[in-house]
């Protein structure tokens, strides 16, 4: 089947190279010229496991091609995907403006027969209004189908190869025909194609990521509430998890999520749900806990100095949102860097991949170290905010030598406290009682933070 992919960012690039990958004739279209030729050299602009290997594959066997020019690639294309960015407007709302012009750009060359599939993250009802708007345009009706994307970054390849399930929402039968037999090489253990209107498709897309957000801002909360009861937060999480009903997933206290879909999703259906007369009072207190959990490993390095930071050079190991990704949208690490900054910490920063992305970011603000023990040096303190792998078993000795004082704030909780004790660390994490805390640092129990003197 031949397949026009409209955009090349994150989602459009992993699923027209998946697509190819099972035999179709795909086409990756973008208006940037300067990225098209680098993908034509073999240049990925993201970092995601595996994805350069399967891009080079499928360009070396003609079956994918990337244009800077949309009308050429149309001919003979059964599914043109819209895969463009929807990124957030200053309300919460979503900016559908690369949306739009992107329909304006294929009305004018769309064959008859060929299928328009939104992969972009949508409100509901913009497939409606994206039909009505190519028909507008055109003078004929055209198909318009929704088959959001369910992608994670750092795994987006194997998610895609071997899905959960795949939502498709249409209005006719036929549609739903083209799109089963596309996904066929996909569904191969049993998992489901689930058939569905296109508002029900846009909404599935939302609605999962922002109850995989509340789970996020829920555990956080008791985090917070478990440790200034002397409870300790993994113990609850064992207790509540084991519960079929509850389960794991998703349930890892930290300094908040962040990246280009929970932060964004959350505040749109919430956007959506006050266009329709509801106040989204669930998703309003998940976007809040979720911007007051970045500051938490803020308020502990605050107190445990006192507030004087001036003088003090402090590490920072994981920038990225999540492992497996060089994305910082959003990320946690922004919010306490800025902080930081603001106080007149020095800043000695490493990770595995993101280290460019911030480079551009805070330029001659930071300095940036390419091997983790490099930003130990010299440091007042460490800082984990995202949990690499090669973060979490790192020689404890060598660490305490490199440092001027062994003083840990682990946001990420990859470290046992009794270890961390054993090794003579001074040792802050989340949700669980500090190890070696001078008593001024840490918060009685039953007291909060605002009411500390």
């Amino acid at each position: 089947m031949k397949i026009t992919m409209i955009g090349t960012g994150y989602v459009g690039l992993v699923t027209g190279t998946c697509l190819a990958e099972t035999g179709n004739d795909v086409v990756c279209v973008d208006r940037d010229q300067q990225k098209i030729a680098a993908l034509r050299r073999g240049e990925i602009p993201i970092y995601e496991p595996g994805l350069a290997e399967v891009v080079k594959r499928n360009t070396e066997a003609g079956r994918l091609v990337f244009q800077d020019e949309l009308s050429p690639a149309l001919p003979g294309s059964r599914l043109v995907f819209l895969a463009v960015g929807t990124p957030p407007a200053e309300d919460g709302s979503v900016d559908l403006s690369f949306l739009w012009s992107a329909v304006e750009d294929l009305a004018s060359c769309l064959p008859a027969e060929t299928i328009v599939v939104l992969k972009s993250t949508v409100p509901v009802g913009t497939n409606a209004a994206v039909a009505a708007r190519l028909k507008k345009l055109t003078g004929r009706a055209h198909d318009v189908a929704s088959n959001p994307e369910f992608l994670k970054e750092g795994a987006a390849i194997d998610d895609f190869m071997k899905p959960d399930r795949v939502v498709v929402g249409a209005r006719r039968k036929e549609v739903f025909d083209v799109l089963e037999d596309l996904y066929q090489p996909y569904l191969r253990t049993d998992n489901p194609l689930l058939k569905m209107s296109p508002e029900s498709a846009e909404m599935t897309k939302y609605v999962a990521n922002a109850l995989l957000a509340t789970k996020i801002s829920f555990i956080n909360e008791v985090a917070n509430l478990s440790e200034r009861t002397g409870a300790d937060i993994n113990d609850v999480r064992r207790g509540i998890g084991h519960d079929s009903r509850i389960g794991f997933a998703f349930l890892f206290p930290g300094v908040g999520y962040g990246g280009s879909c929970f932060p964004k999703d959350v505040r749109a259906l919430a956007a959506v749900a006050r266009a329709h007369g509801i106040q989204p009072r669930i998703l309003d207190a998940v976007h809040t806990v979720n911007e007051q959990q970045k500051t938490v490993l803020w308020d502990k390095i605050e107190r445990h100095f006192e507030g004087n930071l001036s003088d003090k050079t402090i590490a920072i190991w994981g920038l990225s949102f999540k492992p497996g990704t060089d994305d910082i949208r959003e990320a946690p690490a922004l919010v306490l860097i800025d902080r930081l900054l603001d106080a007149g910490a020095a800043l000695r920063v490493h990770d595995p991949v993101a280290l460019e992305n911030i480079c551009r970011k805070y330029g001659n603000k930071l300095i940036y170290c390419p091997h983790r023990d490099l930003a130990l040096d010299g440091a007042d303190a460490l800082v984990i905010l995202t949990e690499w792998k090669q973060y979490v078993h790192p020689d404890f000795e060598r660490m305490r030598g490199r440092m001027r004082q062994p003083l840990v704030f682990d946001g990420r909780n990859i470290y046992s406290p009794d270890r961390m004790r054993q090794g003579g660390f001074t040792y802050y994490s989340i949700g669980r009682a500090p190890v070696g805390a001078p008593e001024s640092a840490s918060l009685p129990i039953g007291q909060t933070a605002s009411s500390c003197g």
